[in-house]
């Protein structure tokens, strides 16, 4: 198995560039859109897990040279490609953050009694 294979000069999967751009355009399309980002995101990872757990899972060395390639390959080129997850704690504080600031905002209009 040769990992290069289909690669540009620089390592990378050509006609692919424009597909990111594409992707880039639908992300600041729904900038300030939360559902609209995170139904993205689920898509974006959901197209992960297909490719990792079917085509990428076949296409796996069979070999110990081939295997020792694709290990090279991972350590030099930025590792094992992972979608993170937002922790639950940081999206509780970006609630509690906003729910501060709009109490401040309230209290600031004399909508609400400061306690």
């Amino acid at each position: 198995m040769d990992l290069n294979t289909n690669l540009d000069s620089d390592g990378k999967l050509p006609n692919l560039s424009s597909t990111i751009e594409d992707l880039r355009l639908v992300a600041n399309h729904y900038q300030g859109d939360c559902l609209a980002l995170l139904e993205l995101l689920r898509t974006l990872e959901q197209l992960h897990r297909e490719i990792c757990e079917s085509l990428f899972l076949e296409s796996l060395p069979s070999n110990r040279q081939a295997l020792y390639n694709l290990l090279r390959d991972i350590e030099t080129s930025g590792g094992w490609p992972y979608i993170q997850r937002i922790k639950l704690r940081s999206l509780l504080d970006v609630l509690s953050e906003a729910a501060a600031d709009q109490t401040s905002a309230l209290e600031e209009s004399g909508r609400v009694d400061a306690e």
